[in-house]
């Protein structure tokens, strides 16, 4: 089978490989990859070349699709079952992360279809969800619900991310004021949540590029206000709108320092900043600040199974649009186009599904 594969250690290229189809161990399930969505976390190796040879992983960590092969010792799924994948392969299962039921701050997790996994990931035929995994944790995969399609489930990943950042990681209160900064999926299905939680004020702040396609649609899905960047003072605007008193909560979405900086700046005393983009540049500021007005910075990182059970729900029932925001699909024969659209801000959301006859 065709697959998707990146290369060297810190950053490298991606290839389309031939590789074999996955094992079934006693204790493990395989899946048939029905939908995978490109996530930003793929885009910072796209158009990356070191020239290595050393394979890296089988990506794409946002899939879902159907049970084809489970293990003679599987007792709590069947073939033929439609399963979204939260996408951890290896856990720990002792640190006071996996006590808790937060996977994915451990400190040895693997994710499927991210760095230097030896399972596979979405971009591919077939996908192995480890046995390991299963036994420690039991909701590593859900069931789909029957109104939904495969395109829809495999992006609850970052539906589940923002559902954490506001309802379990902030202190927001219906009748607050939300910025949100950076307009990618994150930063849109933010809006939505924001929506559903009782802001009264939603500003997206973006860039002029984001102008051509992603302004509309974060007024679409629940946006009250759009602040451009390129052009406009940000804090200064998103003080105009909500007040200084109101500005209590800023979800930092993309990753830049200059846009963590507006975000603090901006907050009202014991205001927060949930940080759920990445960057990877050194932050200058001085802490002074910071303590002077009891900001709070909240570094996000994931989900954990009550985020899932909530965020599955409320996308059944139709309280959270992911139609709006897929903007391209591609057969896997055609991934370069889908990153090529992203890495242009041409795309929000892309679909990849395998288009090979093997």
């Amino acid at each position: 089978m065709k697959a998707l594969a990146r290369y060297g250690k810190e950053f490298g290229g991606y290839r389309l490989i031939d590789v074999p189809e996955p094992v079934c161990g006693d204790e493990d399930i395989v899946i048939e990859v029905k939908a995978a969505a490109i996530c930003g976390a793929d885009m910072k190796h796209f158009r990356v070349e070191n020239g290595s040879d050393e394979f890296n992983s089988i990506r794409g960590h946002e899939f879902a699709g159907k049970i084809v092969k489970v293990g003679s010792k599987v007792t709590d799924w069947h073939v033929g079952q439609r399963i979204v994948s939260d996408n951890s392969g290896h856990v720990c299962g002792k640190c006071p992360a996996c006590d808790k039921g937060d996977f994915l701050t451990c400190k040895e997790k693997v994710n499927l279809g991210l760095d230097n996994n030896r399972w596979g990931g979405g971009f591919s035929k077939y996908c192995l969800i480890p046995g390991e995994i299963l036994r420690i944790h039991k909701h590593a995969i859900w069931e789909i619900p029957e109104n939904l399609d495969y395109e829809e489930a495999c992006v609850l990943d970052p539906i589940c991310n923002a559902y954490k950042a506001i309802a379990q990681r902030s202190s927001f209160l219906p009748g607050n004021d939300v910025v949100v900064i950076g307009t990618g999926p994150l930063g849109l299905f933010s809006v939505q949540m924001a929506k559903l939680m009782g802001a009264v004020n939603i500003v997206m702040v973006g860039l002029e590029e984001d102008t051509k396609k992603r302004f509309a649609v974060a007024k679409q899905l629940g946006a009250t206000h759009l602040v451009n960047g390129s052009k406009e003072d940000v804090v200064k605007r998103c003080q105009e709108i909500c007040g200084v008193d109101n500005l209590g909560l800023v979800l930092e979405c993309s990753g830049a320092n200059i846009a963590l900086k507006q975000s603090i700046d901006m907050l009202r005393p014991n205001g927060e900043v949930v940080r759920i983009g990445m960057g990877f540049k050194p932050f200058n500021y001085p802490i002074n600040d910071i303590t002077s007005w009891a900001i709070s910075i909240i570094g996000h990182m994931a989900y954990d199974s009550t985020t899932w059970r909530n965020a599955i729900r409320l996308l059944a029932d139709g309280k959270i649009k992911v139609k709006p925001m897929i903007t391209h699909r591609f057969g896997l024969s055609e991934w370069e186009k889908g990153f090529e659209l992203m890495a242009n801000k041409e795309a929000i959301k892309v679909i990849l599904t395998y288009d090979f006859n093997d």
